[in-house]
């Protein structure tokens, strides 16, 4: 599986149509998305996913009054239940004849009732662009894992190995989980960290506290208040890096990233957190909250990417659906 980082094809994205996704805030989540697309277009294509012609007619409208060039959108209809693209999109891997689709299962983080639609995307992929798919016949989201591009993974205990709370793939060890790594992705050296970020509807993502930048270094969510639910999570998961290896037997560089001050809507505590970040052919584009950390934040990215634009997107009400940028993208590397 490719880094992040490496040339995109194109960025796969999901037009927003479920408004229980952002119960009483759907209106603005439109134009957020074309904010992003606008963005990702001045580097790559964007294949965005629609459920009608109604639906491809509503993006366009969009998309045409923030001035995305349309020629660089790629509509797919392919139906969807919800638009978190990452989580149960198709997962791409280069094998030595080009790329494949590795086919992992999705049941809507073990905690929802509709994602039979969702589900599919990855078999659609495959036949519209007649890719080989590999099917792990494990439940497996995106958002889930995190790779360098060099064999390493990074994952949670809490959300792949948790027995009794959205349990993916009940009774399947540590071990079995790195062996369908390895046969699916390419993984060599799958690194364990433990708890994820509060406010995590999928309990325990990767890409909300901890993500490769390059091929040795990760930036890590680093809470200051020890009164806050995440400092503990996050000073552990600290130390445990401390004692990882590459796949080469190299220790990891970590850089610290700061949490936002905590977020709340409704009393509910949000996911808010700048490791959900996008890379992108031609920018990076990071959430930001309207928070004083929101420039510290961008300035630590921009001297991880000097090469790319670094692009603070309001995240405010695309968090009230407990996710974020990279929770609505899925890259498709250059072949």
């Amino acid at each position: 599986m490719p880094a992040e980082w490496e040339p995109h094809a194109a960025t796969w994205l999901g037009w927003p149509h479920n408004k229980t996704d952002w119960p009483g805030k759907f209106e603005p989540i439109p134009w957020v998305y074309g904010e992003i697309i606008r963005h990702l277009t001045t580097g790559e294509r964007v294949r965005l996913l629609v459920n009608s012609e109604g639906h491809k007619a509503q993006a366009t409208r969009f998309l045409k009054k923030v001035g995305v060039h349309l020629g660089q959108v790629h509509f797919l209809r392919f139906p969807t239940n919800r638009g978190w693209t990452r989580d149960f999109g198709p997962i791409f891997v280069r094998q030595s004849d080009g790329l494949a689709i590795a086919r992992f299962h999705f049941n809507a983080w073990a905690k929802y009732a509709d994602w039979k639609k969702d589900d599919l995307v990855p078999v659609r992929a495959a036949k519209q662009f007649k890719r080989p798919l590999i099917d792990g016949k494990i439940v497996l989201e995106g958002g889930s894992i995190d790779v360098n591009g060099r064999g390493t993974l990074l994952t949670t205990e809490e959300c792949l190995l948790d027995p009794k709370v959205q349990t993916r793939n009940p009774g399947m060890s540590r071990g079995e989980l790195e062996r369908v790594f390895r046969e699916t992705l390419g993984i060599t050296n799958t690194l364990w960290l433990g708890h994820g970020i509060a406010g995590d509807d999928t309990h325990g993502h990767v890409d909300d506290l901890c993500r490769f930048v390059n091929a040795k270094t990760v930036v890590l969510c680093r809470e200051e208040d020890p009164k806050d639910v995440n400092y503990k999570a996050l000073a552990e998961n600290r130390e445990r890096l401390q004692g990882m290896r590459l796949e080469n037997g190299t220790a990891i560089e970590v850089i610290d990233l700061p949490m936002p001050a905590p977020l709340s809507f409704e009393g509910v505590r949000l996911p808010a957190s700048y490791a959900n970040f996008y890379i992108s052919n031609a920018a990076v584009l990071v959430p930001t909250f309207n928070d004083p950390h929101d420039r510290i934040a961008l300035g630590i990215l921009a001297e991880c990417f000097p090469d790319r634009a670094v692009v603070g997107i309001h995240a405010v009400d695309l968090v009230w659906g407990l996710g974020t940028l990279h929770c609505l993208t899925q890259q498709e590397p250059a072949a």
